[in-house]
Order: structure tokens, then sequence, then C-alpha cells
């Protein structure tokens, strides 16, 4: 899906949009007026809005939109007392279409309990659990979920785009550079998102294959990414979850 624009919201929030034939949808509608103003512009119908976690930043602008729009609320199941009345509450592997396009829920735990990521032919919109180099902070899942969450995402193609939704991208490569200042991988992509942001536009969307090959976070099993967090840490540290867990607490302390 290459027709997604990301309506900027708050300080660096990302609601994720599109419309065909007349109707629109959006993923993680925070702010209602920045939606109102959109479909006013584009003049169109908001018929869907897609939720991946409970968020007030997230959610703070559904109830409006639906009251204004009558739009079709699908959210996930496990945080249905958290998020305003959903006509759909979704769970893990359940699919929906949305103006004509197939989606498939994939729960993705870690950032909040139940988050879940709407996976596309094309795309995933993934929330605050993948991030442009980076992952959500684990506000209420266990550096396990998170990890299995992240692995169950980089498993898709390569070529899916990637919907997240904060720019968080020079802060999170900030930090990579920090854990592994001598990885090549990074020039080209710091480079890309500093010329975007110097025009005042967005990091997003990246895809699968370019986090795979040089997000820190999907790449715990790698013996270099280890022995780059042992370096951080003063201590050996083991690849995989032992790693994972660590490089995510570094970030939080960052």
């Amino acid at each position: 899906m290459k027709d997604a624009i990301p309506l900027p919201a708050f300080t660096d929030n990302y609601i994720w949009a599109w419309h065909r034939d007349g109707h629109a949808a959006v993923v993680d509608p925070g702010d209602a007026d920045v939606v109102r103003a959109w479909l006013a512009a584009e003049c169109v119908q908001l018929s869907d809005i897609l939720i991946t976690h409970w968020h007030p930043d997230h959610i703070g602008g559904v109830a409006t939109l639906v009251a204004e729009t009558g739009a079709r609320v699908c959210g996930p199941a496990a945080e249905a007392d958290r998020i305003p009345p959903m006509d759909r509450q979704l769970a893990d592997g359940d699919t929906l279409e949305v103006l004509g396009d197939a989606f498939r829920v994939m729960a993705v735990p870690g950032h909040t309990l139940g988050h879940i990521a709407f996976v596309g032919d094309d795309c995933v919109f993934c929330g605050d659990t993948l991030f442009h180099m980076g992952c959500g902070r684990l506000f209420e899942g266990s550096p396990e979920q998170m990890q299995h969450s992240l692995a169950a995402l980089a498993s898709l193609d390569g070529d899916s785009l990637v919907y997240c939704t904060h720019e968080y991208t020079l802060a999170n490569l900030d930090f990579a550079r920090h854990v592994e200042p001598e990885n090549p991988r990074l020039t080209a992509i710091e480079e890309a998102a500093r010329a975007a942001r110097a025009e005042h536009r967005p990091t997003l969307p990246t895809t699968i294959g370019e986090q795979r090959a040089a997000n820190p976070f999907l790449r715990s099993e790698e013996p270099e990414l280890a022995e780059a967090v042992s370096r951080q840490l003063g201590e050996k540290v083991a690849p995989g979850l032992p790693t994972f867990s660590a490089l995510r607490a570094l970030k939080d302390q960052y």
C-alpha cells in the first residue's frame, strides 16, 4: 500500500490515512481535528478507524470521529475495556477488509499487552511496537514478549512497508550509533533520515528488509551486536534475549 499518508499530530505522532472512491480509513487517530481537516481537504467520508493499542495519543480522537461520521472501529479485543466502543474486536489471526484491502491481525504484545498490528499484502501498520531503527518501550509487557513480537514482524516480506506511528528515527539512530559507532549499515540510513527531516519530510515508511539489516532491536541474535552491548555494560552478554533485554534497558536510560 503506497497511498497511505502520514497526518502529523501532537509532537511526533503520525496518524496514517488513505482513501478510495470517496471513502477513507485512518489508523490510531489520537487527534480528531487533524483527521477532520484532512477529510475536508480531500472531500472524503471516514468509513474505518483501525486501532493498534489503547494509549491516549492513539485513541483520543476516536469518540469524536465516530460521533461525526459513524465510522466502523476495529481494534484489539484484549484492550476493549480501555478503548471507545468497537464494532470489531480483533485477535491474532483475524482478518478484515478495509476499503478493498485485506489485512491480517498480528498480536504484538510488549509495548502494551493487547497491542496488535495490521498486516497487508505489502505493508504493516505496527503502532508502537516497531519503529524505524528502534522499538517501543515496555510499558506493560516483558522483553521476551517484545522480542517475540519483533521477530514475527521481521518474518514478513522484506519489501513490506512499515507504517509506525512516531517520528523517532533520528533519536533511534543516535542511540544505535552510540552502541555500534563503527557499523557502516547505519550511515546511509542516517544520511537519508537527516535529509528528510531537514526538508520537514517524514522518515517513514521504512521497510522490513531495512529494519532486519540495521535495526539493533531486530538483531539481538547477532554475535557482533552482543559484543557491542557487552562493551557498553562492561560485562559479557549472550546473544538473544539477554542482548535484547540489555539493549532495551540501555535505550531506556539513554
